[in-house]
């Protein structure tokens, strides 16, 4: 009787969003789990000795960036979802269909993860990150149709979040696509230029902070 007690005193509307976020969480958690199964432990001849087992490892250098860059990635993503819910009030057919598919995008990337990781040094090397940039930017898409939402004329948005708050953001999200589009493009010439504008962007959205922007 305690925990039904408890759920009584929450209003309906923060159930709402607490289970939108906590079933995200759970996909985005999925996600994350499923980038390390692109490492493959390393196959030896027989009689194999450390030098080989070393150098096969250190072969795999790819793959460990890519489920590195993308775990990061992934990351960051979980953390703003988490913000950009906490601006809603309640949510709608229209949160949870563009919220659904942030989350379509989120279990892609695996994908362009391992298509990174296999490629990646190789002559097809520009071609995986330019994929992965493109992916990163339908992501960034996703999530402005998620802020859109959220914010459209203050439709969701609780009431103590400023309007300066939510134009940062949105200013923030714009510059996303932007961002993967050029780093899509610098791929073709430069895998490492357009891997760097990819992490250079995330670094740049861990400072984006909400919170303290809130009156």
């Amino acid at each position: 009787m305690g925990t039904l007690e408890r759920l009584d005193t929450v209003p309906m509307a923060d159930r709402e969003t607490n289970r939108v976020e906590a079933f995200s969480d759970g996909v985005f958690a999925i996600a994350i789990t499923l980038l390390i199964l692109e490492i493959h432990v390393p196959r030896l001849a027989d009689g194999a000795g450390n030098d080989a087992l070393f150098a096969a490892t250190r072969d795999l250098w790819p793959s460990f960036l890519a489920f590195l860059l993308s775990f990061f990635a992934i990351l960051i993503m979980w953390v703003s979802h988490h913000e950009l819910m906490r601006l809603a009030r309640r949510v709608d057919y229209s949160l949870l269909f563009a919220n659904g598919f942030l989350l379509l995008m989120v279990t892609f990337v695996p994908f362009p993860t391992a298509v990174l990781a296999q490629y990646l040094g190789a002559k097809a090397g520009n071609g995986a990150v330019a994929l992965y940039c493109l992916s990163f930017f339908v992501i960034a898409i996703a999530f402005i149709l998620l802020f859109t939402a959220i914010a459209r004329k203050r439709r969701l948005v609780r009431p103590d979040v400023s309007d300066a708050a939510l134009t940062r953001v949105w200013k923030a999200y714009w510059f996303g696509p932007i961002a993967y589009a050029g780093a899509a493009a610098a791929a073709w010439w430069s895998a490492a230029a357009g891997l760097g504008i990819c992490l250079a962007l995330w670094l740049f959205w861990i400072r984006l902070c909400y919170q303290s922007e809130r009156r």
